[in-house]
This record gives structure tokens, C-alpha cells and sequence, in this order.
């Protein structure tokens, strides 16, 4: 080797210095990186296409999970058929519903006694009668549903209490079940419909001689509590077992149009929502005895009385948020914001790990929790650039050290100490800004579902991975959140496409049909109730929404 070469490998100390260091950073750089939490090919291939589709028409989706040929859950155990099996006995640990502790044992002699009570006291006849639920959600809506599909007696529910008189007109109830505090406001209702026929009213609650001193002589007032308590003395009557396939329920909503509408349920319809709404949630993050549910939507809504019902069969503890209310006593109007997520905290239940919320619960509550997170004028700027660049590896957590710094104060100042707890957050009841999930995620650090309801299907119909952290903010139409892939037993197409576009590479744009064992289907009423004329012999039920898949199989809610 020439002198020349020696002199051009010829190195010091310093050369040698700088290029360990180089080499360390660059080892670090790769071994601390972190992992995505869910592989990439998942999340390009969220839903199953079918291989052909007609023409006007997009292909028919299921969930990547369930696949072409599987075959779609029923129910979240082998032994769940009927609403009642939901309530398992073999579970003996007790759980907080509301503001009741209980095991499930006291919660199916409760049932059996109330439903005793109701068939001697106010005469309800099984597979015959009907009952008007005018509740807002608590351990009474539960004894009542659970009773009344026990002995297969219809109940009807309102998602809002404006639905009431046009209900009342055209379904005249065997009985009613009301809170005291509606008591004389449904008395008026009845009297100015010049309802003559005799009626049965279940008051929740203590009455008073003022309530009772307008009640007329062809209407029988009984005190659910008495009714209960009926049902203890006596030996229990039971009833013959409904079906799977029986309707237990009417849940009435009103559309956008202004058109009043019934869903009829079966108990198929709703076991097959609780299996929908478990498996929101991976294997490694299900639920638990363990864990509390809260939720923003009424049981009187198909999707609310899935999460309940899904909460009773896990065994978890479950409260309501103030939102969640249909019937008030007076006008009132409940602002859907940080305090309003925080009022189930007027239960004694144990800390929230699961919230069940609507958009504005999440753009409030991410939005204080940045601002007094920001506070930290200093530390701030990095943490969130930290925490950003972790995202765009699909990776987030809310264990890191600059959660410890910056964000778990800030969550604690705002949530409160359901801060530690919470696990998880399932956003449902209308479009979500894409704008906020970013902040969402760096702001919760935790896995955020975003899902698409509708009044006549239980459980989700379309809902996000909980680990998708993508974010697409070039897009056109980026200003709204995705909702994933059709739910585990949902099947899901586009109509009113328009076929050269598609053809030539655009996502499929069109009006939503979906079929499986969760949807419910209209009751038909020529008065007032308008029935969608895109059901067809196959099944599909139009939703009346319009929607774009994407080619990753993830659907966006246009309108």
C-alpha cells in the first residue's frame, strides 16, 4: 500500500469519536422507535369485497374479520338466545347499575317479581298486551324491559319525548310506565285526547294527594314498588319462553323529513348488537367485570339498550350521562360538553373505563384538555411533537414521560379522577370532525372508536379500528372522520352509483342498504309512518343516508 492510501485511512481520536456516536444514534434511533400497534396490511384491508356487483350497484362488504364466507354472530355466547339470557346467573359477583349495587341473582328475582305483579295487578296479558316505557334510563327501565320480554308483552319506547301524543293516537297502550315527576303532564295529554278507554299507569316513585287528586276514575294508578312487592308475596307466574325471533319491543323515532317510525326489535336484533358492540374491542383489550361503561344514549334508543345490555351481560358496572335523558319535568335543554361527560358522576359507580359518548363530549372535552395542557408553554411544544411523531409510527400510549409531564395533570384537571381509569372512547350519534382526532389522540392517549348508529339497527353498523391512527387531511372530503368497516355481523352496499366514475377508479359514492342479524325492521303504519321503498326480497333495508367507501374498505357518512 503507497504512502498516499496510509495517509487517507490514517484517522484520530476524534474520527473515531464522532463515528461512534453516529453509529449509537443511528442503532437508538431504530431499536427505540416504536412499533405500530396494529400491522399496516390490516388497516389497507378493513373490509371483505364481494368479487361482482350489479350494475348502479357497488360490491357487497362484511368485515375483513368475518369475511366473505363467514358466518355473522348471533349473540356474544352459545347460551345467550333471548333478551333474559343476557343476565347471566352463573356470574355471582356483585356490580353498580346506576346508583343500586347488585348481583345478577337480585337483578332476575326483581325481574320475576315485577312481572308477576304486573300480570295480577294491571291485568296484562301475555303475547296480547302492550306497554307504553316512558323512563329515562336507570334500574327501572331494566326490571320493566327485562319483565315485559319475559312474558312476551310488547313495549314501546320514544327516542323523544315530542313523539309522545302522535304515539298515544295511533298505539293505544294496555298500561304505561312513567316517573311521578310526568305524571300530571301525561294525565293533561290523556284528558285532552279525550282518551275515554280505562288505563293502567306503573308510577316510578313516590305519588303525593296532589298528584293523585287529578287521576279520573276510569284510570288505575299502581306504585311500581307495590307492583313489585305483589310479585314477592306471591308464587311467580311464568310465562311461556318468547322466541328469538319474536318482536319485543316498537322503539318510535322521528326521521329528518319530519316522519314518525318504528323499529321493531327482536331479541335476535339485540343479542346480536351486544355481540357487535364486544367486538368494538380487540382480544387483548376486551371487556371485563372490571370495567365500568358509561354512556350518552338513551335505552330508549336500539343502540342504547345494546351498550346497557352489553354492560349487564359482562358483568360490568353501568351509569348514564345526563344527555342521555328523553323525559324532562320541565323545558330544559342539556349542553352536550366536559360537564355533561362528567355528570355520571353523580352515581356511585367505580371510575369510568369505557365512554360511550357523542362528538361534542369528545371536541369539548379534547379541547380543554389541549388548552390547559398548553399551559405548559415550555414543555408543551415538544411533548406534543413527541407525540405526534409516535402517531405517524401507529403507535400511542399514555405511559410515555411526556404524559407524565405534560398531559396526565392536564387530563386530571379536566376528567377528574377518571382520568387514570379510562381505556377507551366510543364516539357515536352523528359526523365526526376529522379535524379533532389527532388532538384526540394525543390529548387521551387511548383508543378511539368512531362508529355510524341508526335507530333501527342495535349495536354499530359501521365502526373504526380502535388502533387506526391514521390521518388523511389532504383529502377533499377530509373534513369528516371515517367510520371503518361494516361491524362484525353487518353487510353493507352502495346504491345510485354512478358507473363510469367507479370504473374508472373512483370510490364508490351512493346510498347506504345494509342486512344481518342486528337489523331491525319498520312497522308499518299508512297514517304517519313512512316506509322505505329500497327494501328488497333479499333483505337490504336503506338507512336513507349517503355515504363513500374508500379503497381501504372504510366507509366516510356524506350526508
Amino acid at each position: 500500500m503507497s504512502s498516499t492510501a496510509t495517509e487517507y485511512l490514517a484517522t484520530d481520536d476524534l474520527t473515531i469519536l464522532l463515528g461512534l456516536i453516529a453509529a449509537t444514534v443511528f442503532l437508538l434511533n431504530n431499536l427505540y422507535k416504536p412499533q405500530p400497534l396494529v400491522h399496516p396490511i390490516l388497516l389497507g384491508r378493513q373490509s371483505d369485497v364481494g368479487r361482482v356487483r350489479n350494475p348502479g350497484e357497488s360490491a357487497t362488504y362484511r368485515n375483513y374479520g368475518t369475511g366473505l364466507m363467514g358466518r355473522f354472530p348471533l349473540r356474544p355466547s352459545k347460551d345467550v338466545h333471548i333478551l333474559a339470557d343476557l343476565v347471566r346467573s352463573e356470574t355471582e359477583n356483585a356490580r353498580t347499575l346506576w346508583s343500586t349495587r347488585l348481583t345478577n341473582r337480585t337483578l332476575q328475582d326483581r325481574v320475576a317479581s315485577f312481572g308477576t305483579g304486573l300480570l295480577r295487578l294491571a291485568g296484562l296479558k301475555p303475547q296480547q298486551s302492550t306497554v307504553l316505557v316512558l323512563l329515562n334510563d336507570g334500574l327501572e327501565f331494566i326490571i320493566s324491559d327485562l319483565a315485559l320480554a319475559s312474558h312476551s308483552i310488547l313495549s314501546h319506547t320514544l327516542s323523544s319525548s315530542k313523539l309522545l301524543s302522535r304515539v298515544l293516537e295511533s298505539f293505544p297502550p294496555d298500561a304505561i310506565i312513567i316517573h311521578v315527576s310526568l305524571l300530571s303532564a301525561l294525565l293533561e295529554l290523556i284528558y285532552d285526547g279525550d282518551r275515554t278507554g280505562n288505563q293502567t299507569i306503573i308510577v316510578v316513585g313516590e305519588t303525593t294527594p296532589k298528584d293523585m287528586a287529578s287521576v279520573a276514575s276510569n284510570i288505575k294508578v299502581l306504585n311500581f314498588a307495590e307492583v313489585e312487592r305483589e310479585g314477592v308475596r306471591v308464587a311467580k307466574i311464568n310465562s311461556t319462553l318468547p322466541n328469538p325471533s319474536d318482536v319485543f319491543t316498537v322503539s318510535f323515532y322521528e326521521t329528518e323529513a319530519g316522519h314518525v317510525q318504528g323499529a321493531q326489535l327482536t331479541h335476535e336484533n339485540l343479542t346480536a348488537g351486544v355481540a357487535a358492540v364486544r367486538a368494538l374491542f380487540p382480544l387483548s383489550h376486551a371487556l371485563s367485570p372490571l370495567d365500568t361503561l358509561v354512556s350518552a344514549h338513551s335505552l330508549s334508543t336500539a343502540y342504547g339498550r345494546a351498550v346497557a345490555y352489553t354492560a349487564i351481560f359482562e358483568g360490568t358496572s353501568f351509569a348514564s350521562l345526563e344527555s342521555s335523558k328523553v323525559y324532562h319535568a320541565e323545558e330544559t335543554t342539556v349542553e352536550i360538553d366536559v360537564k355533561d361527560t362528567l355528570s355520571s358522576k353523580v352515581y356511585p359507580i367505580p371510575s369510568p373505563t369505557i365512554l360511550f359518548a357523542k362528538p361534542g363530549h369528545l371536541e369539548s372535552t379534547v379541547t380543554a384538555i389541549i388548552r390547559k395542557a398548553s399551559e405548559s408553554f415550555i414543555l408543551y411544544p415538544f411533548a406534543r411533537r413527541h407525540k405526534v411523531a409516535s402517531l405517524n409510527e401507529g403507535f400511542v400510549t399514555k405511559e410515555s414521560l411526556w404524559d407524565r409531564l405534560v398531559f396526565d395533570g392536564a387530563r386530571a384537571k379536566i376528567i377528574g379522577e377518571g382520568a387514570g381509569s379510562l381505556r377507551g372512547v366510543v364516539v357515536s350519534g352523528g359526523p365526526l370532525n376529522a379535524a379533532i382526532l389527532t388532538p384526540a389522540r394525543i390529548a387521551l392517549s387511548i383508543p378511539l372508536i368512531n362508529t355510524f348508529t341508526h335507530p333501527l339497527v342495535p349495536g354499530p353498523i359501521l365502526a373504526s379500528h380502535p388502533l387506526d391512527l391514521q390521518d388523511f387531511p389532504g383529502l377533499k372530503d377530509a373534513l369528516v372522520a371515517h367510520v371503518g368497516p361494516p361491524s362484525v355481523n353487518i353487510e353493507a352496499k352502495l346504491v345510485g352509483l354512478n358507473d363510469e366514475k367507479v370504473e374508472n377508479g373512483a370510490d364508490p359514492t351512493g346510498n347506504l342498504l345494509v342486512r344481518g342479524p342486528s337489523v331491525g325492521k319498520l312497522l308499518g303504519n299508512d297514517d304517519y309512518v313512512s316506509i322505505p321503498t329500497d327494501d328488497d326480497k333479499e333483505g337490504w333495508v336503506a338507512l336513507d343516508v349517503k355515504a363513500k367507501v374508500q379503497s381501504n374498505g372504510a366507509f366516510k357518512i356524506l350526508s
